[in-house]
């Protein structure tokens, strides 16, 4: 199932998404957030089924497709080319940073740059939602059972916050608006192989961003039963998995975003999201 929440922020309806059709999941849940992921599930598919649920008007606002993660766990240096690009080595164990969860807005909603940066950048991202409370996992191969779906991630990052004042990565990713997330929440029924999945972004019309999951150091498997041995994932918690080369700051003359850009982002799979800077 691929789910969504339509409406003004802070008013958003859960819905369902069928052939392009938004349908009203609010008899069904009150929101898609963590409870709805461990508990819904069957619900939501038996009203699928029956019929019974009110179409959505077209053309509200989509907002993010996930409500409220407890936490956000983001992993850095994850793809071979971006650490290549940037000079860096392989990291020898996944390297984690948090990032405050209220940086959730939707898919096509503006993003801030901060008063004072220089250096906001773009990341594409594939995002994995927890289903199931993940602790101390025995092997990567427990893993896939605890995830509900996946979805776009975009962890935009101020590059000088992050690198240049006093190397505490959070600062430089816990900026308002800096992931928005979405347009869907995809079960992970849906997705056939997450480690043969397409990432693109633009900016202003000119591609910056092609990978593929396939190029992961560290799988999604090795990176949900590592995390767990460190910190218990609960449902709805959100692990963004890193990001494929070509970010600003491993392109010549550091193109960073500015007021006005445009960034447009895909996940195959998952939906296409596009948003405008402008100044906080």
């Amino acid at each position: 199932m691929r789910f969504s929440r339509i409406g003004a922020p802070g008013h958003e309806t859960p819905a369902v998404e069928i052939d392009g059709i938004h349908y009203d999941l609010s008899t069904v849940t009150r929101d898609i957030d963590g409870a709805f992921l461990t508990g819904g599930l069957e619900a939501a598919a038996a009203a699928v089924t029956a019929g019974s649920l009110p179409e959505l008007p077209a053309g509200g606002r989509v907002g993010a497709p996930l409500a409220a993660p407890g936490k956000i766990v983001c992993i850095g240096l994850n793809y071979r080319d971006h650490a290549d690009e940037t000079g860096a080595a392989y990291p020898a164990e996944p390297v984690v940073f948090m990032k405050d969860p209220s940086t959730i807005v939707g898919p096509f909603d503006e993003v801030l740059i901060p008063r004072g940066s220089t250096k906001t950048d773009w990341e594409v991202e594939l995002g994995v939602v927890i289903g199931e409370t993940a602790r101390y996992l025995d092997s990567p191969a427990d893993a896939r059972r605890h995830i509900a779906g996946y979805v776009l991630s975009h962890d935009v990052s101020e590059r000088e916050f992050q690198l240049e004042r006093g190397g505490q990565w959070d600062k430089g990713k816990s900026c308002e608006t800096f992931n928005p997330l979405g347009p869907v929440l995809v079960t992970a029924d849906e997705v056939d192989d997450p480690q043969n999945l397409g990432l693109r972004l633009w900016v202003d019309g000119v591609q910056r961003q092609n990978g593929s999951t396939a190029n992961m150091i560290f799988g999604i498997d090795h990176v949900i039963w590592y995390l767990s041995q460190f910190m218990v994932l609960r449902p709805g918690d959100l692990i963004n998995t890193g990001t494929p080369a070509g970010v600003a700051l491993g392109i010549p003359g550091n193109p960073y975003l500015r007021a006005g850009s445009t960034v447009a982002l895909e996940i195959d799979g998952l939906g296409r999201a596009e948003q405008t800077l402008v100044q906080a």
